[in-house]
């Protein structure tokens, strides 16, 4: 019998009197194996599992909007808890369940951590746990297949129940893993040390503050207890981030907001909305590349500070209408085009003029010829790349001759239902971007106060820009963010511009307060976001640092990454 702190019944924190026995430590593992005895473990190994063992899909940041990135990741959001509360979405890992159980979902592990469960394993004196704060209901099956397939024999797989052994409940994640810990370390009272395996700073922290604290009271006069302190290491494991096959993404949000809204009879009904920021030639990866050996930064400058792109020849700010689209072909068709000139402007901006072939093929650009933008230092505009005006001939092993797709850079986002609102109105995302706080309109939303807030995961890596349209401008790469509250259309088909007429479509950027997606989770707020995390219980900041093209829904656009 020793003094312990629980969360159950009650107020918070309050000491009362709990059994620390095997049969009650059992009752946290949804594992039926048969724990060791007391005297004969030494050591704990407890292993989290959500990208620190097993590399967890996170939600696509290329796919999805910050705001939705987030929004996914809020279990109030959702009738059925959303990402990390649908069994589903673990299930679709890869090629899906039922073809990845029989090779162990090979290159879904950190195989690092794997062998050293191995290693864990082996030792007599050592007791394995799975920690994680999945739900027991809803995951338990599946994880203990998952771990099951790659032979990790686990002393204990613990997931979190609705309630403790002692009727406890829990108000974060953090909490039921803590109850977990002290229960592990009384009851195995001859152990020696603890190592946790986990790959969120705010959870290490947490476990390292607890153990000091933990060992602390241990040594108090008013200890109840005679165990004697444990030495506690708390291992920071490097996260890698893994997404599922975008097509599939997105079939099971739909899904998931499909279940959502047959439940949800509070609020208005989700659905999946485009943004589409440009219509552009998308260039393929493998002529980007070529392209990119044109710049030439000054050798003092850091690679870091410049954005290269390279990536497509402007049409049109935002989705094209329907006359402006058919001039150029619509979406998927194919156009030839060779370099013919470069240029650099004050050697921060980097653009190589083309022309189509062959040369009497119609075409439209906004920009005041066609060219590509190639790359420009993070303190300069795309948009300087229009006051460009002489232009370099290349030599004749540069004029490279390479073939673009007529396609829309768009990404897309979850949204209540508007009513009235066109399909065209709906590839602008005209709600405020200066970082809403809370949720768009749903089931019945929970409250929680600062206690329940600690499952932030973060996708790693800051910016990712390699492509797409970072700032304001007409220099090829400035594609206009969604979120702003008028939209101009672009400009039909004028002088020079190739092919004549005088069309004016109607599909075109947002003018007002412009935002990119460089401008987006930038500074302060809940949406700038540098790492993805499970989030199990609270609400969880998406990242809005990505930008490419990814599945059209309803509409034009190139399948993901081509």
């Amino acid at each position: 019998m020793t003094a312990s702190f629980t969360n159950g019944p009650g107020p918070m924190n309050q000491r009362k009197v709990v059994s620390h026995t095997l049969t009650g430590l059992k009752r946290w593992s949804c594992h039926s194996r048969e724990l060791p005895p007391v005297d004969q473990v030494k050591a704990l190994h407890v292993y989290d599992f959500d990208n620190t063992l097993f590399m967890s899909p996170l939600p696509n940041q290329k796919l999805w909007n910050g705001q939705t990135v987030g929004f996914l990741q809020t279990q109030e959001c959702f009738v059925n808890g959303g990402w990390w509360h649908d069994q589903r979405i673990l299930e679709a890992t890869g090629q899906g369940i039922e073809k990845e159980e029989p090779k162990a979902w090979e290159g879904w592990w950190n195989e690092q951590i794997v062998d050293l469960v191995g290693l864990s394993i082996k030792q007599n004196d050592t007791l394995t746990i799975l920690l994680t704060g999945r739900s027991e209901h809803n995951f338990a099956d599946l994880i203990k297949r998952i771990v099951a397939s790659k032979d990790l024999s686990f002393d204990m797989i613990c997931l979190k129940p609705q309630a403790g052994p002692n009727s406890e409940r829990f108000r974060s994640t953090m909490m039921y893993k803590q109850a977990i810990l002290e229960d592990l370390v009384h009851t195995y009272k001859d152990a020696d040390e603890i190592r946790i395996y986990e790959d969120r700073p705010k959870h290490t922290k947490g476990f390292r503050d607890f153990f000091e604290s933990f060992n602390a009271n241990l040594l108090s006069p008013a200890a109840q207890t005679p165990r004697k302190p444990i030495v506690a290491e708390v291992i920071q494991v490097a996260d890698q981030v893994k997404t599922l096959d975008p097509v599939v993404e997105t079939s099971e949000v739909q899904r998931m907001i499909n279940s959502h809204n047959s439940q949800n009879k509070a609020g208005r009904n989700l659905e999946i909305k485009r943004t589409v920021f440009y219509t552009g030639y998308l260039i393929a990866p493998m002529d980007t590349a070529k392209l990119l050996t044109l710049v030439k930064p000054h050798p003092n400058m850091p690679e870091t500070d410049v954005k290269f792109l390279a990536n497509n020849i402007l049409i049109t700010f935002g989705p094209a209408q329907s006359p402006l689209l058919n001039k150029v072909g619509g979406i998927g068709f194919k156009q030839t085009w060779q370099v013919t000139g470069f240029a650099s402007l004050d050697s921060k901006v980097w653009a190589a003029r083309v022309s189509p072939v062959p040369p009497i093929s119609i075409f439209h650009t906004d920009n005041h010829v066609p060219f590509v933008l190639l790359a420009h230092h993070k303190t300069a505009r795309p948009g300087d790349a229009n006051r460009i005006q002489n232009w370099q001939p290349v030599s004749a092993d540069k004029q490279y001759v390479f073939q673009t797709t007529v396609g829309e850079k768009v990404q897309l986002r979850v949204e209540p239902e508007t009513e009235g609102e066109s399909e065209y109105d709906s590839l602008f995302d005209r709600r405020n971007l200066k970082r809403r706080h809370s949720p768009p309109p749903g089931p019945q939303q929970i409250h929680r106060n600062g206690h329940g807030n600690d499952e932030n995961r973060r996708l790693n890596g800051g910016n990712g820009n390699r492509g797409g349209t970072q700032n304001r401008g007409r220099g090829g790469g400035g594609g206009r963010s969604g979120g702003n509250n008028n939209n101009r259309g672009g400009r039909g088909v004028g002088p020079g511009r190739g092919g004549g007429g005088h069309n004016r479509g109607r599909g075109g950027g947002q003018r007002g307060a412009y935002k990119s997606l460089d401008d987006v989770g930038s500074g302060g707020g809940r949406y700038n976001a540098q790492r993805g995390e499970p989030n199990y219980d609270d609400y969880v900041p998406g990242g809005d640092n990505y930008n490419a093209a990814f599945p059209a829904l309803g509409g034009g656009g190139l399948p993901y990454g081509k």
